[in-house]
């Protein structure tokens, strides 16, 4: 906004929710990654805490969807773009494991103190602003995005090592 200000650019914000699809980075700590690493190695699946905490999840050409119709739109925004449905990372890591065919096993672990309860997006200012929502499903992200890592990865992916 100070850019804008200052330069009397058109500018346009997007609060970027959780998001998986193909050219997710291995390492980044995140969720889906993660679990997708651990499952196509067969290592099992470190769940934080409890695993009732909820994440939502975006796809990607959605998440993009959101940004051209934003840009198109003339807004400035903030606008929330993600997935307002939730799942429960416990149920997160078994369903990355079911569709990957894996028989790495759930395993709690000590949950960071930073680590949030819920993140869920309020995105009824872009589906009214954009006429935007996600369209595709939980499990069909989870599956391209599985689908991607597997050949992407592939390298990487093989049996357990060292690395992160």
């Amino acid at each position: 906004m100070a850019c804008r200000r200052q330069h009397n650019l058109e500018v346009r914000i997007v609060r970027i929710f959780n998001t998986c699809g193909p050219r997710m980075r291995r390492r980044d700590g995140r969720a889906v990654p993660t679990f997708i690493k651990q499952t196509l190695r067969g290592e099992p699946l470190a769940v934080h805490g409890t695993g009732t905490q909820t994440r939502s999840l975006c796809y990607v050409d959605d998440l993009i969807e959101g940004f051209y119709r934003l840009i198109l739109s003339g807004q400035t925004g903030p606008m929330n773009l993600g997935n307002p449905e939730e799942i429960a990372i416990g149920d997160l890591a078994t369903t990355i494991r079911d569709i990957a065919g894996s028989p790495s096993e759930v395993v709690m672990v000590d949950r960071p103190v930073d680590d949030p309860e819920m993140r869920r997006p309020d995105i009824e200012l872009a589906r009214r602003v954009l006429g935007w929502e996600p369209t595709v499903p939980l499990r069909d992200s989870l599956t391209r995005t599985i689908d991607w890592a597997r050949t992407a990865w592939r390298s990487e992916v093989g049996p357990a090592d060292d690395r992160p």
